[in-house]
């Protein structure tokens, strides 16, 4: 049985669907692993969707009656994902990578928070470029990786805040900013028995936003700025043949969340003589770590499947919601007559209880939840 041709299939159809539901506000990945693809070209596109829900059993405060209590906090979303190798010689490949590295998306159906949150809103879409250079080395060949990413950072929030004098003022928020980044990367692999091994790291980014704020109360535009960081992180993949058609993987995945320790957004509402509206969102979150282990088989010399399990522990240090999340997913590959690759996959998320017991919103609490996903892409190679 040859492992070189469908075994670096399995990884990727098994985590597509994963990294959807990694932890803080993680989303999508770069697809750097087409750049292994045999050939001088490939592409490949797809998109993944995720369906969480998760109820609040609290409010802020504590009350287990009315306001939020009962409702679904969380959004469903879609993470598109795209791909394209270039092989300029048997030793150097470069791609070029899209994806939304990181987002979030929360409704309420009454405002929320001393900020009166009604819906919160923001993605993250990168564009990379990464190359990697091969080296021979034993039975198999070194890689070295490198690249750059763009970010652009988009984000929208719908209030309804109590302002002094004037009540409950609905109003919207806008803004947006660029940053970029940088990956770097080693590997090594054995085509004949499948085996590959890769640590990659990403760094962080530091976005400073603007936009503007709209309100009934003022006929224009209020200008409106916003402050966040984003987080560094390495990823050690491993997988191996381990029998004739067998292949295990598994990844661990450190990222630096405790970076995250407040989103500051400030709509400047000194046009309305009221000085600036502050909003204040408290995460103060630990590190996240994320560990994957999982199974594939070939079936056929066109079917492939696999299954895997994943833990992501939850970053939240008591000032919000971000809890451990358990998850199996299932993939499948399937090869045309055409050389065209199919992949599908499916995941459930188990998403566990948290309460709020620090900061602003102390005294709101949810109980466990679930996460439906799927994922679909399809890739041509010559």
């Amino acid at each position: 049985m040859r492992f070189s041709r469908f075994g670096y299939s399995f990884l990727g159809v098994a985590l597509v669907a994963a990294s959807a539901q990694a932890g803080g506000f993680s989303r999508g990945t770069a697809d750097t692993d087409i750049l292994y693809d045999e050939g001088n070209f490939s592409f490949r596109a797809g998109a993944i969707i995720a369906a969480p829900r998760q109820e609040y059993t609290a409010n802020p405060g504590g009350s287990t009656s009315g306001g939020v209590v009962g409702q679904n906090y969380l959004d469903t979303y879609v993470i598109p994902t795209a791909a394209v190798k270039f092989g300029f010689s048997e030793n150097l490949a470069c791609a070029g990578t899209y994806t939304h590295s990181n987002g979030a998306s929360s409704s309420y159906d009454v405002p929320y928070g001393l900020s009166g949150r009604l819906s919160e809103v923001f993605t993250v879409s990168e564009f990379g470029a990464t190359c990697a250079v091969f080296f021979d080395m034993g039975r198999g060949r070194l890689s070295v990786l490198g690249g750059a990413f763009l970010e652009s950072f988009d984000y929208s929030l719908e209030a309804m805040p109590t302002l002094p004098v004037l009540g409950a003022v609905p109003v919207n928020v806008g803004l947006d900013s660029q940053a970029y980044g940088w990956r770097a990367g080693v590997g090594y692999e054995i085509p004949d028995i499948a085996f590959r091994a890769q640590l990659l790291y990403r760094s962080g980014t530091t976005h400073s936003a603007t936009g503007s704020g709209n309100t009934p109360l003022f006929p224009g535009s209020l200008p409106a700025y916003g402050s966040g960081e984003l987080p560094q992180s390495v990823e050690l993949k491993l997988q191996s043949g381990i029998a004739p058609g067998w292949l295990a993987f598994g990844s661990v995945k450190w990222t630096d969340w405790s970076v995250n320790e407040t989103l500051d957004l400030v709509v400047d509402a000194s046009a309305l003589g009221l000085g600036s509206l502050d909003s204040l969102n408290q995460y103060y979150w630990r590190d996240g770590w994320t560990i994957t282990a999982g199974i594939g088989h070939t079936f056929t010399e066109n079917i492939s499947g696999s299954l895997s399990v994943q833990w992501d522990r939850g970053v939240s240090t008591g000032y919000d919601l971000r809890g451990d999340k358990w998850l199996v997913a299932a993939g499948a590959r399937f090869q045309d007559e055409m050389g065209g690759e199919l992949r599908l996959g499916a995941g459930v998320s188990h998403l566990a209880a948290v309460d709020i017991t620090k900061g602003l919103e102390a005294g709101a609490a949810v109980d466990s939840g679930w996460a439906a996903i799927f994922s679909a892409s399809y890739a041509v190679r010559w």
